[in-house]
């Protein structure tokens, strides 16, 4: 899409507001247009939606994350839209839009999931990729949901990058713990087991016995030692055809914390040993080249443990490599 053909959705006075420096006018994704009805999404109809989805009160360790998706549209520098590697204007191959939050209540978890995954649904229903800033890592159970009801069912395969598996059955109690997403998804239904793939797992947790049901579901996974041996492409070359099997869509999910502490300080639960952000870019690229990708979240990016913006610069990059490899995906479909 060239830039005369990007629909226009801003008058000039929104223009002059999205169109200088990072640092001033509105704060939406990458200065993005902002909709806030989900009729806007109608017409003329956007190739991905911006989510924001402010919960944190899930966490076990250190909160904050609420304030992630705030801090990802003001805070983190703009770097331009011209991809270097690619060759082109990124939101000219893409038409996307910043869709508002999904209004989070604190200590209420059940009506925040529920905003959350009626905001999400909004957006995946009308064929939309929603990308959902996280909030920890509980948001991903009704993001997730929301893209498997607009999508199929048991149908969607989720990549998901992680030093920890968030696959406990319950914490101190708490089902909708920041530690139990992914059990939650495998247990409704939305997600299959064999179309789960983990990367980047490493420490000290969870226990055996989570494993145990993990092994269960036919869940797969890629230990952090694993990607030392092997590469990050060799070990991205078996997750792609794992997720892939048997369904034909994938929701990817990167909590920040997949990184080395030393490059994103700012989160709820820093793990040493992780990867880095060169490695974590170019496999989100990729991610997105290969794969039908119909969703996608990050989180996990808590702003008050963060330095000199670290953690949010790579959190927003790993934003942008997911939209520049979709369009890239595009350009190679219409050559």
């Amino acid at each position: 899409m060239s830039s005369h053909d990007r629909p226009n959705r801003l008058s000039p006075a929104m223009e002059e507001q999205l169109g200088g420096a990072s640092y001033q006018g509105l704060a939406t994704f990458a200065q993005l247009p902002l909709l806030t009805d989900p009729a806007e999404l109608d017409d003329p109809r956007p190739d991905i939606a911006i989510v924001g989805a402010p919960w944190d009160d899930s966490t076990t360790f250190r909160p904050g994350a609420r304030f992630g998706p705030r801090a990802l549209r003001a805070l983190a520098y703009g770097p331009g839209t011209f991809h270097l590697d690619l060759g082109f204007e990124i939101f000219e191959e893409m038409d996307v839009v910043d869709f508002g939050d999904a209004i989070c209540y604190h200590g209420m978890a059940e009506r925040s999931f529920d905003s959350i995954r009626r905001r999400v649904y909004e957006v995946a229903r009308r064929g939309i990729i929603p990308i959902v800033l996280g909030g920890d890592h509980s948001i991903t159970f009704p993001s997730a949901s929301a893209v498997a009801e607009a999508r199929g069912w048991g149908k969607l395969g989720v990549v998901h990058f992680d030093a920890h598996a968030d696959t406990a059955p319950e914490i101190d109690g708490n089902l909708a713990s920041h530690g139990s997403p992914m059990r939650r998804l495998i247990e409704s239904g939305a997600v299959l087991g064999l179309n789960f793939v983990q990367v980047g797992l490493r420490g000290y947790w969870p226990p055996a016995e989570i494993f145990a049901w993990m092994h269960e579901q036919g869940m797969r996974w890629h230990l952090m030692h694993e990607v030392w041996e092997r590469g990050i492409m060799a070990v991205i070359d078996d997750a792609v055809a794992e997720a892939s099997e048997g369904c034909d869509a994938i929701y990817l999910s990167v909590d920040i914390d997949v990184l080395d502490p030393g490059f994103a300080p700012g989160t709820g639960t820093p793990e040493p040993g992780g990867m880095t952000p060169a490695d974590l870019l170019r496999t989100v690229r990729r991610l997105a080249q290969e794969v039908n990708l119909v969703g996608m979240d990050v989180v996990e990016v808590s702003p008050p443990y963060d330095t000199s913006e670290l953690t949010i610069n790579n959190a927003h990059r790993v934003i942008l490599e997911a939209i520049s490899g979709l369009g890239a995906k595009r350009r190679l479909s219409a050559q």
